[in-house]
């Protein structure tokens, strides 16, 4: 039998298209289903409306449908108290900056969706009262970057809807800069300006990227800039400590580029890097340590943060590692 749903858009809810909103809110429903749920089984404000439609505050959908099928096509919102292991670099009513410890994902994923950055970022927002799962249909508190899972580093979450799409427009055009440091294989005699092309590729079930200077129709440009900040040895090793410069911003980017001249990341097995044993050292000594954002106009709803720059010291064991071959 059908049954009427009746949805308030709320504030971090407005300002998307209809079928964006549904997919959201619906997302086990495949793309085609939510067209023809717009066709036949969706009004808005009492009316028909396009796919397209731009949705605002205090609009009201209504969704023609039983409620066992809401139910079958919605997912959980519910978010459980997770121990947190971020450690927290700026907050305002907007925005938070976290730094990201190696070990965990930013996202979670089919091996591990509850103790991941995200959550515990969306857990601390909660129990501070920052974000209300309640006060919004669709939204909740996203990363607009993401890091490996062993690597460490800041990670930009917007806390508002607002605030959120125009963080990830400024990380989709490039206007933020973004710097890490990293301790590399061998000696990088002098700064380096590199470019080439990046396709993925699956070995074994795995995805790896490939580095190519030559372009093709699968491939991506991307561009990263080595400046060496100090070298060292040890145990009959030698390496450059050096600061790493993403000017575009693909997977495993900087890791894949390093190996591909030679200078693979000490600790990154994956693409050709060794652990540093005599010290305990297995994960990758990567972190995403400093990011610069540009000037904004006084309304922007970044404006608290024209024109910062926010860096930290990297973790312990990466500290570590410096410590004793620097």
């Amino acid at each position: 039998m059908e049954s009427v749903k009746n949805i308030e858009v709320k504030p971090d809810d407005a300002g998307q298209r209809l079928d964006r909103f549904l997919r959201k809110y619906l997302p086990k429903s495949s793309l085609s289903g939510i067209y023809k749920l717009i066709r036949k089984d969706v009004k808005v404000n009492g009316k028909r409306s396009k796919i397209d439609t731009f949705l605002k505050e205090g609009d009201l959908i209504t969704l023609y449908l039983p409620d066992e099928k809401i139910e079958e096509l919605s997912v959980s919102k519910k978010i459980r108290n997770i121990d947190r292991t971020f450690r927290i670099i700026y907050e305002d009513e907007n925005v938070l900056i976290v730094f990201k410890p190696s070990g965990i994902l930013t996202h979670g994923d089919a091996k591990e969706k509850k103790n991941h950055l995200t959550n515990q970022v969306i857990s601390y927002l909660i129990e501070t009262g920052s974000y209300n799962p309640r006060l919004s249909s669709t939204f909740s508190p996203s990363p607009s970057n993401r890091l490996d899972r062993n690597t460490s580093g800041l990670v930009v979450f917007g806390k508002k809807a607002d605030s959120l799409r125009r963080l990830n427009q400024i990380f989709k055009s490039r206007d933020i800069e973004k710097f890490y440091l990293s301790i590399c294989h061998g000696i990088i005699e002098k700064s380096l300006d590199l470019h080439g092309y990046m396709e993925k590729t699956e070995l074994n079930g795995k995805i790896r990227t490939c580095i190519t200077e030559t372009k093709n129709h699968k491939n991506k440009a991307i561009h990263t800039q080595v400046v060496p900040q100090k070298y060292g040895e040890y145990e009959g090793k030698k390496y450059t400590l050096a600061e790493v410069r993403l000017l575009t911003g693909r997977m495993h980017q900087i890791r894949a580029h390093l190996s591909y001249i030679g200078h693979p990341i000490a600790g990154d097995s994956k693409y050709g890097g060794t652990e540093i044993i005599g010290l305990g050292i297995r994960n990758q000594m990567l972190c995403a340590n400093k990011i610069i954002f540009p000037q904004f106009f006084d309304d922007d709803v970044l404006a608290n943060l024209s024109g910062k720059t926010f860096e930290t010291e990297p973790d312990q064991c990466f500290v570590k590692a410096v410590n004793n071959i620097f």
